[in-house]
């Protein structure tokens, strides 16, 4: 059975939508991330509009990120000072990558430009984690303990002036750190549909030395609202969110990130980061290959900026 997709002007299987959402919420219960750095590709390798693609994927991404901020929240795992600074940060980064994909998209260039920011990216991604993962079921073979980092150590991040205090991290930091933060994880939301916890997390715990038990909940915290302010910009600006699409990927998401949460209760942290690396990885090269392959159709049709 298919269904139309307005936004992005064709046709698709409601069960093929369905299964992506759901496979994709499956890998998001499973490893503890968004799932945005998937979706995204796997809706272009489906025929939607790059630009619709990251639209609808940050719509998505609210829904989905809604009820672990408010359980987060519940917990008292979140920084709302912390997350406040991280938000200002994220708005103007926002603003800045959703005024690049109406450029890029204007100069026809926005399908090339995002995939390229995935393949660095996951790439970059996937690669770290492929080896800080084997480097940890190494030592854990061999008996050796690796080397843990407490939260009250300082680095030259502590030496920065606009000092504030953060009483729920323990923290009393520069702001510019994790403005600067925000900033870089609201651009990625704008122009590649992503919540950017892949970043901030690792940020906020190597770099700033916010405390684990924090960390997750600030970073929904602030991808609630950043993704949120980056759908309206899409929808505003571009006309790009396909509200249609993301209702269907949201109800496959909610349904398999049950079964990934119970699937990732069994296996090991290490084991968990070793799988999602691989993962991520495919996803590099196959988009790798899309870049470098000559297309079934060497041209296409778009409407020029400007026109009638």
């Amino acid at each position: 059975m298919n269904v139309y997709l307005p936004i992005a002007e064709m046709s698709e299987s409601v069960f093929v939508l369905l299964g992506m959402g759901a496979a994709v919420g499956f890998i998001s219960g499973l490893f503890g991330v968004g799932g945005g750095f998937l979706i995204t590709p796997l809706l272009i390798f489906t025929g939607v509009p790059a630009p619709v693609a990251v639209g609808t994927s940050t719509a998505q991404l609210v829904a989905s990120s809604v009820s672990g901020a408010v359980a987060q929240y519940n917990r008292n795992n979140v920084d709302i000072k912390l997350g406040s600074v991280l938000l200002g940060g994220g708005f103007i980064g926002t603003l800045i990558g959703v005024e690049i994909v109406r450029i890029l998209r204007q100069a026809g260039q926005f399908d090339v430009f995002i995939s390229l920011c995935y393949v660095l990216f996951l790439g970059v991604i996937g690669t770290l984690m492929l080896i800080e993962s084997a480097q940890t079921v190494w030592q854990s073979k061999s008996g050796v303990s690796p080397s843990s980092r407490r939260p009250g150590e300082h680095s030259w991040v502590h030496g920065l002036p606009f000092k504030m205090r953060f009483n729920r991290s323990k923290l009393y930091i520069s702001a510019i750190p994790p403005f600067l933060i925000g900033a870089f994880v609201g651009f990625l939301a704008a122009i590649m549909g992503v919540g950017g916890g892949f970043v901030m997390v690792p940020a906020l715990i190597y770099l700033l030395r916010v405390p684990t038990n924090v960390v997750v909940g600030t970073s929904l915290f602030q991808t609630v609202f950043v993704a949120a302010a980056a759908t309206i910009l899409h929808a505003g600006t571009i006309s790009s969110v396909d509200l249609v699409l993301a209702f269907i990927l949201m109800i496959g998401g909610v349904v398999g990130a049950q079964f990934g949460a119970t699937a990732g209760s069994q296996l090991k942290g290490e084991q968990l980061r070793l799988l999602l690396a691989g993962i991520v990885l495919l996803v590099c090269l196959r988009l790798g290959w899309d870049l470098v392959v000559t297309p079934g159709e060497l041209y296409s049709l778009a409407p020029v900026a400007g026109s009638p």
